[in-house]
């Protein structure tokens, strides 16, 4: 269930990186930053994303096994 929180995230961070820039790129050649425009697609995607996301990490049952976890290995 961890890796599953793990990708849930990471893809809700790709899908809003995208949508906040045009082909994911903040910085341009130079180092300035590229103007921000919204795709309302991509923004659509980071909250069902997001939405999820929260699921998985607010489980009790996740939440349960990951404190065993960090109270048996640190």
């Amino acid at each position: 269930m961890d890796m599953a929180r793990k990708y849930l995230q990471m893809g809700y961070t790709r899908a809003r990186r995208y949508a906040n820039y045009p082909g994911g790129k903040k910085y341009n050649a130079d180092g300035k930053r590229n103007e921000r425009c919204i795709d309302e697609q991509k923004a659509e995607a980071a909250s069902i994303f997001q939405e999820k996301w929260k699921l998985v990490r607010e489980d009790e049952d996740y939440l349960k096994k990951k404190h065993k976890h960090q109270t048996q290995y640190g």
